[in-house]
């Protein structure tokens, strides 16, 4: 794989690590880029759905949400050109914008009037592109801290969903569970709609593996 396969990946991580290394020190700067449904209902600060997907709470959740970018959006660039021939790179790029915004629309709807509820991260985004990754290769062994040994994509996504539901529902976590779980969908969704024959392909892997 040429580094010109993951260009637009290697940019989105530079941009994001930029901004958010910069907002770490400024304080103004984090709050006025943070998600916040009341702040974009009431004095429509519409550019916080985007902003807030380039921006990090602390250095440990900078480094997670780009190594999880680094290790699904090379591929996911890449079979984008594959798949989708020269318009790859503009369906890659929308992948990914689009997920940060669809990934908070419930959680604008559930707190536009609460001015106390922020988030920021890339989670719902990078989420978008890990199922777009199983979308396209299902059968790929994945795994993670909590799943020492590695599984099939799709059966790794299935689990993923259920988690993310499930702890958006607890609540209390600190963590925009339910950003990643439709950041995930969004991603699926998107990947498929753009190609609907993607939806056979994807069931005749399962069914070949």
């Amino acid at each position: 794989m040429l580094i010109f396969d993951y260009m637009i990946t290697l940019i989105i991580i530079g941009i994001t690590i930029l901004v958010s290394i910069i907002a770490m020190e400024n304080q103004t700067l984090k709050n006025k880029l943070m998600f916040n449904a009341y702040m974009i209902h009431h004095r429509k600060e519409w550019y916080r759905f985007l902003s807030n997907g380039i921006i990090h709470a602390d250095w440990l959740h900078l480094g997670f949400n780009m190594y999880a970018l680094w290790m699904f959006g090379r591929g996911v660039e890449a079979m984008y050109g594959d798949v989708y021939g020269g318009k790859g790179p503009l369906f890659f790029i929308l992948l990914y914008v689009g997920a940060l915004v669809m990934s908070s629309l419930y959680s604008y709807e559930r707190n536009k009037n609460n001015i106390y509820y922020n988030s920021l991260g890339a989670s719902g985004a990078v989420s978008a592109v890990v199922f777009a990754f199983i979308v396209l290769n299902p059968t790929a062994r994945l795994g993670l801290m909590f799943i020492p040994v590695p599984i099939p994509a799709y059966l790794f996504g299935l689990l993923m969903l259920g988690i993310e539901h499930y702890l958006s529902r607890r609540g209390n976590t600190g963590i925009a569970h339910d950003a990643h779980f439709w950041g995930s969908v969004f991603g699926a969704l998107f990947t498929i709609a753009l190609k609907p024959s993607l939806a056979m392909d994807f069931i005749h892997q399962i069914q070949g593996n």
